[in-house]
């Protein structure tokens, strides 16, 4: 095979490939794409070699900060250095999160967020709120929400011009369910989540286009054997399910009872403390307290989203949970890729782009690449 003129070739001890963990394998890089992938010799001298793992870049569905900065307002620098953070830690792909604030803040927000999706620099927008149940508000603000409106998604997809990724709802709460299959209908993916719903409520909110569960048991009533809720009727449906594995938000022994090969897909739910030190900041307007890495409301003491990665999730989900490593590095790759309808990332094959993660055998982070360049 002779290399086009640019291309070099990446040798590994192994590559997490789509048909699973190729040991003695290497990549071919043409520019800012993946041009083959293969085992045994390689066509050419490589460029560069490891001994370690090389997988798909991380894709981060739910992240909301980073490095003491976050998506709020849309800032160009505060969007860059959250970037940043994460891509330190293997995340080259993600969508940016935004809490519940007014409408007229997210539609501003959303426009702001629409040029860093052209600038390359996130994947879409995820809006978290304002439709979400006050019963169930977490760390968002209860006075700013609001039932949803055919006028409002109609502003707020107008906003995002083309790049609203995915909207969290809560189904129970009036006009949700006219509103939910207006958002499919423009192209958003519909997650279930900040909810009080039912069994049955959750079932017809998947029935009409839903196909999310917003960090699955956090924010929603807890399954039980006589009242499954929202957590049983997401898992026993063919919907993807977010997971926050930092050992807050769930159990670990609850993490591998709840996962589903292909359907799990982890998350960070990260706010602005993640890749900083603790101490106070603010979420959406709210006051928050980080203490040993852990993220709360300040006065309340209810979780604020997390200070993690996704290369410590991956860790704690092989480590704690017992998840296979196959089956861990999907779901922090391939699978939220697949959940939100993102071509050419989250996977090692050819003709995607060439986002890659150099990992040691305890799954550190030692080496990025993203569209073909590797991170200083």
């Amino acid at each position: 095979m002779e290399l086009p003129l640019g291309a070099w070739v990446l040798a590994a001890g192994a590559v997490a490939t789509p048909a699973g963990i190729v040991p003695d394998a290497w990549v071919v890089v043409d520019r800012d794409r993946v041009l083959d992938v293969g085992d045994g010799p390689p066509p050419e001298r490589p460029a560069w070699t490891t001994g370690g793992l090389v997988a798909p870049g991380f894709v981060d569905a739910h992240v909301h900060g980073g490095g003491g900065a976050s998506f709020d307002g849309g800032a160009r620098e505060a969007v860059e250095r959250v970037v940043a953070t994460h891509l330190r830690h293997g995340t080259t792909t993600m969508v940016a999160s935004l809490v519940t604030a007014s409408l007229d803040s997210l539609e501003a927000s959303c426009a702001a967020l629409a040029d860093a999706v052209e600038a390359g620099l996130v994947a879409g927008i995820h809006l978290e709120g304002p439709w979400l149940s006050p019963q169930r508000a977490g760390a968002h603000d209860p006075s700013l929400l609001v039932p949803p409106t055919l006028e409002a998604v109609d502003r707020l997809v107008a906003a995002a011009r083309g790049h609203l990724r995915m909207v969290t709802l809560a189904p129970e709460l009036p006009g949700a369910l006219v509103a939910l299959p207006e958002l499919v209908e423009a192209g958003v993916v519909v997650a279930v989540g900040h909810t009080e719903a039912t069994y049955d409520q959750t079932r017809e909110a998947l029935a009409a286009g839903a196909t999310v569960g917003t960090h699955l048991f956090n924010a929603m009533p807890p399954l039980h054997h006589r009242d499954p809720g929202p957590v049983g009727a997401l898992l026993e449906s063919s919907a993807y399910v977010e997971l926050v594995a930092d050992g807050v938000h769930v159990h670990p022994s609850v993490l591998s009872l709840a996962w589903r090969e292909g359907r799990t897909a982890l998350v960070t739910d990260a706010m602005a403390a993640a890749g900083a030190p603790d101490g106070a900041y603010e979420l959406g307007g709210l006051a928050v307290s980080v203490e040993d890495g852990v993220a709360r409301l300040a006065g309340t003491g209810a979780i604020a989203g997390s200070t993690g990665t996704l290369d410590a999730a991956l860790r704690l989900a092989v480590a704690a949970a017992g998840v296979p490593l196959p089956e861990a590095l999907a779901a922090v790759s391939s699978t939220p890729a697949a959940m939100l309808g993102l071509a050419d990332v989250g996977v090692v094959a050819p003709g995607a782009w060439a986002d890659l993660v150099v990992l040691s055998d305890d799954l550190e982070v030692e080496r990025v690449l993203r569209h073909g360049t590797w991170l200083a």
